[in-house]
């Protein structure tokens, strides 16, 4: 029997205590810009600060989607600057 993504979110949520349901293709698409742009690395530690960020504003499914677009707004800046910076670099300009 294969197990889904949403399977696993509705167990991993009820074994946290939680019940919420968020944009999970959002919170996908927010690590993946940060795991490309930033580093691999910062994609799951990003999702937890995304998660805590929520949380201190009080928690809900607006809350989370609030902290995962900054963040990848964020992303998207970071990486843009870091391709502009290889463009100056090669010589080629913005």
């Amino acid at each position: 029997m294969e197990r889904t993504l949403d399977e696993w979110m509705a167990a991993a949520g009820a074994e946290l205590g939680l019940d919420l349901a968020v944009d999970v293709r959002g919170l996908l698409d927010m690590t993946r810009v940060v795991a490309h742009g930033v580093e691999r690395p910062a994609a799951p530690l990003t999702a937890f600060l995304v998660g805590y960020a929520a949380a201190r504003r009080g928690g809900g499914a607006a809350a989370v989607a609030e902290a995962n677009a900054a963040v990848t707004a964020l992303a998207e800046r970071w990486a843009a600057e870091a391709a502009a910076g290889a463009r100056a670099g090669d010589g080629e300009g913005p």
